[in-house]
């Protein structure tokens, strides 16, 4: 037709429809099943992986096997997505999720070849889905989340297929005290906020029995000057967001000067203002100063003979975790400290040397409401995989409400199920006979 679209297309490109395509998107998330099926189960197995990076991932989680598997097929990635989906909203059963759908995409593909209609296939499964729902409240549990044996009972049945298995008693007390600690009371109303005020810190070296929970803050700095002290007994805490150092321009600046004594007024000026901003901090009689930015030589001079310990460039999230765990307010300028901002809850300070780093702990502290997850262990790959199984435990502390245990709910849901189905052929057959 002329004046009509002219389209350009790809030569390459092939369109599938009908039944072929469903065969072949049942194929592909059968295939992405199998890949992690070992995985499932007590005695499932590691998978070792090379990542794009050329690192070393050696893991049975399945949401950790499929991130680093890269494919393109649409129905496969939407398999992967149920396993990412999973993680971030149950924390657990990424690799149940997958074998469960994949069983039942197969087991779909017969009525299929029968010549039923998808949309039937699916109506049958949101049934089966009602019935499921309603059978796991009538067999749950609520729990009491204060009762700490049920609850180590809880945590240590989900890493009983894990690596850390062997050291579930460790495992699920870190995850329950963990939890514990940064649980704030608002308004009646609690509130736990793992990501923020939990940090893991994973050491190499050392054995997994090291690994504990620290009652404040660790983080990976060393102090600024070696004459400053590295070990301070119930310390007063400032922190800052702001460099102590002389402000340089935001962009390229020229200064013309004529005369010798300008530059020296200026040199002057400088050290007018860090002598400044230094006295500030040491009005509010300070043993610790951590900030966010940098530290100046001749400001670390003036905190030096004043007996002060500072760190700096620590990261913002290590402020807040401080600031929550001693009490303390973080300033944004040196002039606005007041003694409300210093921070008095820490009971001790101290630098220690692990392997070849320098880190910091700001420990027993009265009331922490931030802590730090020490995990210890004899490489980065067993140390990654050890986070991934304490992330487990931890995400499970945030239940209400508990099943029994998976596999007792399956099988339960299965009998209902069945007995759904006869009542279901009885009613069919019964009618049948009637007309």
């Amino acid at each position: 037709m002329l004046g009509g679209p002219v389209l350009v297309l790809n030569q390459n490109i092939k369109r599938e429809s009908g039944h072929k395509v469903q065969t072949g998107n049942i194929g592909a998330a059968k295939t992405i099943a199998d890949i992690i099926r070992t995985c499932l189960g007590p005695r499932a197995m590691l998978k070792m992986l090379l990542d794009p990076m050329g690192g070393i991932v050696m893991t049975n989680d399945g949401n950790a096997i499929l991130r680093e598997i890269q494919v393109q097929h649409p129905a496969a990635k939407s398999m992967i997505e149920i396993s990412r989906t999973q993680d971030e909203e149950v924390g657990d059963g990424t690799t149940s999720v997958i074998i469960l759908a994949g069983e039942m995409l197969a087991v779909a593909e017969q009525f299929l070849e029968q010549q039923m209609h998808p949309t039937v296939v699916i109506s049958a499964y949101r049934q089966a889905l009602e019935d499921m729902l309603n059978t796991l409240k009538d067999i749950s549990t609520p729990v009491d989340v204060n009762d700490r044996d049920m609850m180590i009972k809880i945590i240590n049945s989900a890493i009983d297929t894990k690596a850390l298995s062997r050291w579930s008693d460790l495992a699920c007390s870190i995850a329950l005290d963990a939890v514990r600690t940064v649980e704030m009371d608002n308004n009646g109303r609690k509130e736990i906020d793992i990501k923020k005020y939990a940090k893991v810190e994973k050491v190499p070296g050392g054995i997994i029995e090291d690994s504990r929970v620290l009652s404040g803050v660790m983080v990976n700095k060393d102090v600024t000057h070696p004459r400053m002290r590295r070990l301070i007994q119930n310390p007063r805490i400032v922190l800052l967001d702001c460099s102590l150092e002389f402000k340089k321009g935001e962009s390229q600046t020229d200064i013309e000067i004529t005369r010798e004594e300008d530059f020296t007024r200026i040199l002057e000026m400088e050290e007018e203002y860090i002598q400044q901003i230094c006295e500030d901090i040491i009005r509010v009689k300070p043993d610790l100063v951590f900030t966010e930015k940098g530290i100046s030589d001749l400001a670390q001079h003036y905190l030096m003979k004043a007996n002060i310990t500072a760190i700096r460039r620590i990261r913002k999230t290590d402020n807040h975790r401080i600031a929550r765990a001693c009490g303390a307010r973080i300033a944004s300028r040196t002039d606005e400290l007041r003694d409300d901002y210093v921070g008095t809850g820490a009971g001790l300070f101290e630098v220690k040397k692990i392997g070849d780093e320098y880190f910091t702990f700001v420990t027993e502290c009265k009331d922490p409401k931030a802590c730090t997850i020490l995990l210890r262990g004899a490489s980065k790959e067993i140390l990654a995989e050890v986070e991934r199984n304490m992330c487990v435990c931890v995400y499970l502390c945030y239940r209400r409400w508990s099943l029994i245990c998976c596999c007792v709910c399956v099988c339960v849901c299965v009998h209902v199920l069945q007995e759904e189905e006869h009542n279901l052929t009885c009613v069919c057959v019964s009618l049948l006979q009637e007309v």
